[in-house]
């Protein structure tokens, strides 16, 4: 297969089909790998907002605000790396080469590049404001090549959608050695136990995004086969359900800053801190899928924000 050039162009001009629900172009969704992981910042409407009044108190109040649902020092996830990086790319689930050139586009390799994608001894994940990006990029891989009977036998081998291949999540992986199929759950990662796959089928089916009306379980973009393989490795290193929950919640909010901060807007006017939400209420249809949130969005006043953030173009 020969090399794919990131280029406006070719972008533009290679769309792939998309099957279920809100079709989503493929020109955003590998335009998402272009756009620097920074620009998430300027569309919390936030901190990069704050009042021109010298208010003190309204920005201390503002900042706080901010650093509870997404902490400028970042969240460590309770999910150890190790040598993942470094097996993606022996097995061709990610070219380095084709990764690296990405990266130059956008300016700037992220911090901790060479360490995530290569060494073998890394700690637990921590996922912050400027590598969010990127970490999404690693666990897209993670998730579309690990052999899982969520991908086998789930809606994205449901023959009514046309096969596995149609979907962003699958023809958007471009930074794979060959067809981004010759890795579709056909690596070895985890050998998760049967308890802890039914764990994984189970959260997988909580936990929405943003961008569509799906779940993990379907993970037919970038943001949900990153979960599903984030899910994957905190199973298959113990991890308990409410913990699950807790970093999927953490890592949606870096995700999609504009839908966290106004759930938690809405929640904070019903009283509730976002410290004391439930993270499988929150991560569920009625607030993370693409039309729970809009009747969410409808019920907050926000002020006016800039683009950034969202959708399937982190």
């Amino acid at each position: 297969m020969e090399e794919t050039k990131y280029t406006e162009e070719t972008i533009v001009n290679n769309p792939a089909p998309r099957s279920g629900s809100n079709p989503i172009p493929l020109a955003i969704l590998v335009a998402g790998v272009l756009i620097a992981g920074a620009m998430w910042f300027r569309g919390t409407g936030g901190v990069g907002q704050l009042q021109a009044t010298g208010d003190k108190e309204v920005n201390s109040q503002v900042l706080a605000f901010e650093e509870s649902i997404i902490p400028s020092e970042g969240v460590v996830l309770p999910a150890t790396w190790g040598d993942l990086g470094a097996k993606l790319v022996s097995v061709g689930a990610i070219d380095v080469e084709k990764l690296k050139t990405t990266y130059d586009q956008r300016g700037a390799l992220p911090e901790g590049f060479n360490k995530l994608l290569l060494e073998q001894n890394n700690g637990k994940l921590k996922i912050t404001r400027e590598n969010s990006a990127y970490l999404l990029n690693l666990l897209w891989a993670l998730g579309l090549a690990s052999d899982n009977s969520i991908l086998e036998s789930g809606e994205m081998s449901d023959p009514k959608y046309g096969g596995a291949q149609n979907f962003t999540s699958t023809a958007g992986w471009t930074i794979a050695q060959g067809n981004p199929m010759d890795h579709y759950s056909k690596h070895r990662f985890f050998n998760l136990t049967p308890e802890q796959q039914a764990l994984v089928d189970k959260v997988s089916r909580g936990i929405f995004r943003p961008c569509c009306g799906n779940s993990t379980h379907f993970p037919d973009c970038n943001h949900g086969m990153a979960m599903l393989g984030l899910l994957e490795l905190m199973a298959s290193q113990g991890v308990s359900e409410e913990d699950m929950y807790k970093a999927a919640l953490a890592v949606n909010s870096y995700w999609f800053p504009d839908t966290y901060r106004t759930i938690a807007t809405y929640m904070k006017n019903k009283g509730i801190a976002w410290a004391n939400v439930s993270p499988s209420e929150v991560l569920g249809a009625q607030y993370s899928s693409g039309t729970g949130y809009a009747k969410i969005k409808a019920q907050v006043t926000q002020p006016q924000q800039q683009q950034g953030g969202g959708g399937c173009s982190v």
